[in-house]
């Protein structure tokens, strides 16, 4: 039969020469029942079940032309765009990103004050409109010039030949990218504990190295989960270039929309997965990433999806010996 949970189990113990027959009472406690769990657990599952019936049978999601769309050559095309601009506009928006926080932590007023306007204007205008800016750019300025103020030009460029599509998506979201970097960047700096710092300073060892070598790879545990979102977030505002003529992955599938207005549901839902596929695979990274960077500063280093599905086979496995045991 089965206890109540903290029911009183008796034992008959092995009998002695000086008490060859007495019980031991022992207490056995029993998990606590915890039906709210349960009812909880039953009702999310029959939502999901009734989303998922209702995204496979729904006739007006149309599967079969997603299918049709989703490896088509202009998706490609647009899917590559995507992925090169997000890439050339993570790297220089990290970079600025650093230079910005560097600024932000050096003991020059001036630095201070430019780094803080650069992030308040740009965390504070919204990206379309820095995209549309940098669109029109050439109507404000038709030549860029590298001289001395107010005096003479070493040498002009025509900014309209320069500025094309693809230069004016990437560094309008490495602008707007490396504002909110900077301050992923300097938050990590701060969270090394001041004594790095000084053990560092006490070697002698140069204010680069100490960085290079000490702090930065220390901020880095505290950097890739917030910068990894930013990325995340970069990978899903590049849908924002199609508004700059960019053919990308969202405006590769807007076109095609115009052309077949029939198949604007199949070709957002194609765009969906390939977001879905993208952001998936940065987030794989970044568990390998921080788990790299773990090292050192836990006791062990955090089980993969493999080991975590070992473990909880085994204790499974483990639980039930014990339930069929009693």
């Amino acid at each position: 039969m089965s206890e109540p949970p903290g029911a009183t189990v008796t034992l008959p113990e092995a009998p002695t020469a000086d008490q060859p027959f007495k019980a031991l009472t022992a207490q056995r406690v029993l998990p606590l029942r915890r039906p709210g769990r349960w009812i909880a657990t039953a009702v999310v599952l029959v939502l999901v079940a009734q989303f998922v019936h209702g995204l496979v049978s729904n006739p007006f999601y149309q599967w079969d032309r997603w299918g049709y769309w989703f490896l088509r050559p202009t998706i490609l095309d647009g899917l590559l765009i995507t992925l090169q601009v997000a890439a050339y506009s993570a790297v220089l928006g990290l970079i600025g990103g650093i230079v910005l926080a560097l600024a932000r932590l050096s003991r020059s007023p001036v630095l201070r004050a430019v780094s803080w306007t650069y992030v308040w204007a740009l965390r504070s205008i919204p990206l379309i409109v820095v995209l549309i800016f940098l669109y029109n750019f050439s109507a404000l300025y038709k030549t860029l010039s590298v001289g001395i103020p107010f005096g003479p030009a070493f040498f002009s460029f025509d900014e309209s030949k320069l500025a094309t599509d693809m230069v004016v998506a990437v560094v309008g979201l490495s602008l707007n990218e490396a504002a909110y970097a900077a301050e992923v960047v300097r938050g990590g700096i701060l969270s090394v504990d001041q004594g790095q710092h000084e053990a560092a300073a006490a070697l002698g060892l140069p204010k680069g190295y100490q960085f290079r070598r000490i702090v930065f790879p220390q901020a880095l545990r505290s950097i890739i989960p917030n910068y990894v979102n930013q990325l995340i977030g970069l990978i899903k505002g590049t849908s924002l270039v199609f508004y700059v003529s960019l053919l990308d992955l969202f405006g590769s599938a807007q076109t095609m929309g115009s052309t077949y207005p029939g198949d604007i549901v199949p070709l957002l839902l194609v765009v969906t997965v390939w977001y879905l596929i993208l952001t998936s695979f940065v987030s794989v990274i970044q568990f390998y990433v921080e788990r790299h960077y773990a090292r050192g500063a836990t006791r062990g280093l955090p089980p993969t999806p493999l080991q975590k599905l070992r473990t909880g086979l085994t204790d499974l496995r483990a639980r039930i010996r014990r339930e069929a045991a009693v």
